[in-house]
């Protein structure tokens, strides 16, 4: 044992990888926090003895006399006769389980925390409850392990927006605002130090000193560290013991019903969850503000900041909605007022068609004149206007975002939290093969070669890239239904249908290309969750920006591919009559008349609004189904058992009925994607925006129902902003302004609108037919009729000068467009400071104040500071009594 420990200690010295021999299995998996002897090393045992000594130094530190409140819930169901029925393979397993569940509780007692179990009713269905809870001592010793901060001084509430002082100063009243009492007051904080405990607010009462959500992450953090077996390295943690099906769920309490009692309790006396309830997540506060400070005291900074975004871009879409739907207005009085529409209306039959397929009959320009009419809604130069606008707005938003991302990260406690303070994930040191010294922490960590993680993630780009050709053929096979479907409608005998063809075809095809988004999205979400495991992710971090990643870009694929093939390459590569180009035999699509601008607007409004409907139809009658399912379930145990319906529930029951909290990752999504929409092809939908926000109305108050009534409180997660979602918004913008620019170049009539004008005529007279070239005299002569198409050719078929002139100034156009767009994008982003002045003064106050608390301490602790060193004493012997499996200094702060 002596050389083992000198080998152990040599490699944590020189910082080498160490591969974990088998026999030394069962050492590493209690070896999980630092022990007294050896601080550096990733972990160590905690024996049955040492909780003596923990518990002497919790009376030293002082424990609250009433009985501690319950904070955490562990849940798992057992069924005694379906276990009797069992082979011995499954009720072997069965032991093995409960060896873990007792070994897991046994070393929480350890660790000093206070475990209560309860039993719902005793039968052949029973579903027990292990409540936890944490002394005074252990949440002192964890906190400033965690290094969670906690207030020095109170500050004047510093929460307000732009809009409401702009009304205030206009004098007009602010129908958004209202009064939410129980306002959460807002501090000068620093990271929590014991030998520091009497500088900080509220330290007398050791009941109210850590808010809810600090208790949530100690016990977590203990949780996910504590080990529960020996025989294989990497069995500790409860999201290991959530995966094997040892216990049914993890989840902290809620802090009561979130409906208010039947005989109306005052403001006064409501719980945190009542108020969010009655003030945030009814539908009829659409039109209010959401109390932001409430929603982060009771679920923690992660969920707060999604909220802050989803309601901040709410907000910012307001003028866009406005200015899209004036443009749309102004298309709408176009429409009667627009020359070359009149003319091709009037037309008759002077403009003869050629064929759209071999057998297709010759059709009449004047036939689409419902159609151009159509287009000209949203093709017209008000759209130019609105494209530059939208890719300006979206940067203004994003360095808005910036300076408010700051604010509530400062006011909130996160501004200084650092992605290094991150613990290895339980699952990466489960499965990882060997550890290493971190340089930065010191300790001895699980550890994974790179070179192995980059042929991992070499691997799954490969996979990523597969998905991506499955998007493009399904892409392939929609071009077809869609070439085959107007070739079959347009020989039908019906001219009404035969004239709408293309559109009914591309119609339908994008309802179907929305089935298989759908279809698509599923698979893939779940299959990229099973490659980034495997890629073996050190940290929480680097794990979910690398799913977020892997999903987005085939997301982007997914719900984009089609989008940009009708706009820029749909028509562009269909031939001349005798000379057309064919895709699997079938001759390639061209837009209709009109310009493709309209079918996209169509694709766009399908894909778009079709996902807004069929998410938001989900999100209202899934959880209803699944609690009703959890309900009916728990109720038929209960019924089997012979237990009679208790006329009240006890918290932990009533919050097991709830349907378990999943993240914030598809809602994110959600939005991304939706911002996306609204900026990449806002030149072809003007109305883009408007959809937006109704959706985003609805949105809000169906994800804040969602945390609050059905779902259980998830763990209060630290977090300084939105993560990678920031770099990917800030990409969509960036792609925003090239989409746009492309869109009105080459997709729209614009340019060649203004070159007919400056060239030919500046009242447009003539320009149908200007837009309009002859069939070469091969194919009229084979047809014994000529005939008109789209294009700018000669009689040859050659691209005709004016072709040239046209993509030139298209091309310029482009270069143009982008070069003013990102310089003045460039300089807003350098005259914008992305914190703000006044956070950074208070910053500064706050590290100031700090510093002085600490200087006070070192200068008192020669005189009169003997209380203090010896509180730190006792703390720091309870730190290394506390050694008990998987808390300490591994503790993940990544999920915190």
């Amino acid at each position: 044992m002596t050389s083992e420990a000198s080998s152990r200690s040599r490699h944590a010295r020189i910082g080498m990888p160490r591969r974990l021999a088998r026999e030394e299995d069962s050492t590493i998996l209690i070896d999980m926090v630092p022990s007294a002897k050896n601080e550096d090393s990733y972990g160590s045992t905690a024996s049955t003895s040492r909780l003596n000594g923990h518990q002497e130094a919790a009376r030293r530190v002082g424990s609250p006399s009433k009985p501690q409140v319950a904070d955490f819930v562990l849940v798992w169901e057992e069924d005694l006769k379906l276990g009797e029925q069992q082979d011995s393979t499954t009720r072997d397993k069965i032991d093995i389980h409960a060896a873990w569940r007792e070994t897991f509780l046994e070393n929480l007692r350890a660790a000093g925390l206070c475990v209560d179990q309860r039993t719902m009713q005793d039968g052949p269905g029973t579903v027990h409850y292990i409540l936890l809870s944490a002394p005074w001592a252990v949440l002192c010793y964890y906190a400033e392990d965690l290094r969670l901060k906690l207030p020095l001084q109170e500050l004047p509430n510093q929460a307000s927006n732009w809009s409401a002082g702009l009304l205030a100063w206009l004098g007009i009243p602010n129908i958004l605002q209202e009064d939410v009492p129980g306002v959460p007051p807002e501090y000068y904080s620093c990271q929590f130090k014991v030998s520091k405990l009497s500088r900080f607010l509220g330290s007398d009462n050791q009941d109210t000193f850590f808010t809810s959500t600090k208790r949530h992450q100690i016990l977590f953090a203990v949780l996910a560290k504590t080990p529960y077996g020996h025989e294989k390295k990497g069995l500790f943690g409860i999201d290991q013991l959530l995966a094997e099906g040892v216990f049914t769920a993890a989840f902290p309490l809620h802090d009561g019903p979130f409906r208010n009692p039947p005989e109306g309790t005052q403001a006064a006396g409501l719980t945190q969850r009542q108020i969010l309830f009655q003030y945030w997540a009814r539908w009829h506060k659409w039109y209010k503000c959401q109390p932001l400070d409430h929603v982060r005291s009771y679920f923690g900074e992660k969920v707060a900041l999604y909220f802050a975004w989803l309601g901040f871009y709410t907000g910012w879409l307001l003028p866009a909605a406005a200015v899209g739907t004036l443009v749309f207005l102004v298309g709408c009085f176009l429409v009667f007022s627009d020359v070359p529409t009149q003319e091709l209306c009037s037309s008759a039959d002077n403009f003869e068609m050629c064929p759209l397929c071999l057998d297709c009959p010759f059709w009449l320009l004047s036939s689409t004149c419902s159609l151009v009419q159509a287009s000209r809604l949203f093709d017209h130069g008000g759209t130019v206007f609105f494209s530059m606008f939208m890719a300006l707005w979206a940067v203004l938003l994003l360095e808005h975002w910036k300076r408010t991302s700051a604010t509530l990260a400062y006011r909130w406690g996160c501004s200084d939290y650092e992605d290094i303070e991150e613990r290895p994930r339980p699952q990466f040191a489960a499965s990882a093969p060997m550890t290493a010294l971190n340089p930065i922490t010191g300790e001895d960590e699980p550890y994974f070669p790179e070179r192995s993680r980059l042929r991992r993630v070499l691997a799954g780009s490969v996979v990523v890239v597969m998905m991506v050709a499955v998007v493009v053929m399904c892409l392939v096979s929609i071009i077809l239904y869609r070439a085959i479907m107007a070739i079959l409608m347009s020989r039908l005998d019906n001219t009404v249908l035969a004239a709408w063809a293309s559109r009914i075809a591309s119609f339908t095809g994008s309802v179907v290309n929305l089935v298989f988004i759908l279809i698509l999205s599923k698979i893939y979400v779940a299959l990229a969750h099973i490659l980034t495991r495997w890629e073996m992710h050190r940290t929480q971090t680097k794990f979910e920006d690398a799913f977020t990643l892997k999903v987005f870009i085939f997301q982007f694929v997914n719900f984009y591919s089609s989008p940009i093939y009708i706009a820029f390459f749909k028509g562009r590569f269909v031939g001349y009559p005798g000379n057309y180009h064919t895709l699997f035999g079938v001759r390639n699509e061209e837009c209709a008349a009109g310009g493709c601008l309209i079918e996209l607007a169509q694709e766009l409004l399908v894909i778009m609004v079709g996902k807004q409907i069929i998410n938001n139809v989900q999100e209202i009658l899934v959880p209803k189904l699944q609690s009703w399912w959890q309900k009916f379930r728990l109720c038929s145990k209960k019924r089997k058992a012979g237990s009679p319906e208790a006329a009240g529930q006890e918290p932990w029951e009533a919050d097991y009925e709830l349907l378990p909290c999943e993240g914030l990752f598809q809602e994110y999504l959600e939005m991304v994607l939706q911002f996306g929409f609204v900026t990449i092809f806002v030149a072809a939908c003007p109305l883009a925006p408007l959809f937006a926000l109704l959706n985003n109305w609805v949105e809000i108050r169906l994800d804040a129902r969602k945390f609050v009534c059905q779902h259980r409180r998830p763990v209060a997660e630290r977090a300084q902003d939105i993560g990678i979602w920031s770099h990917i918004l800030a990409g969509i913008a960036h792609l925003a302004v090239v989409s746009n620019a492309f869109l009105l170049a080459f997709t729209s009539d614009f340019l060649p609108r203004a070159y007919y004008r400056g060239t030919r005529n500046g009242d447009l007279h003539g320009f149908v037919n200007f837009t309009l070239a002859r069939a070469p005299p091969t194919f009229a002569a084979a047809h014994n009729r000529t005939c008109r198409y789209q294009a700018f050719r000669e009689d040859d078929g050659q691209y005709s000068p004016t072709y040239w002139n046209l993509l030139a100034i298209r091309l310029a156009f482009v270069i143009v467009f982008e070069h003013v767009v990102f310089s003045i994008s460039r300089v807003l982003d350098l005259l914008i400071p992305d914190i703000p002045e006044s956070v950074e003064v208070k910053v500064k106050r706050e590290y100031y104040l700090a510093k002085q608390a600490l200087a006070e301490n070192e200068a008192l602790s020669g005189t009169n500071g003997a209380k203090d060193n010896s509180f730190l004493g006792s703390e720091k012997s309870l730190g290394s009594q506390l050694t008990t499996p998987g808390v300490g200094q591994a503790s993940p702060v990544s999920s915190l």
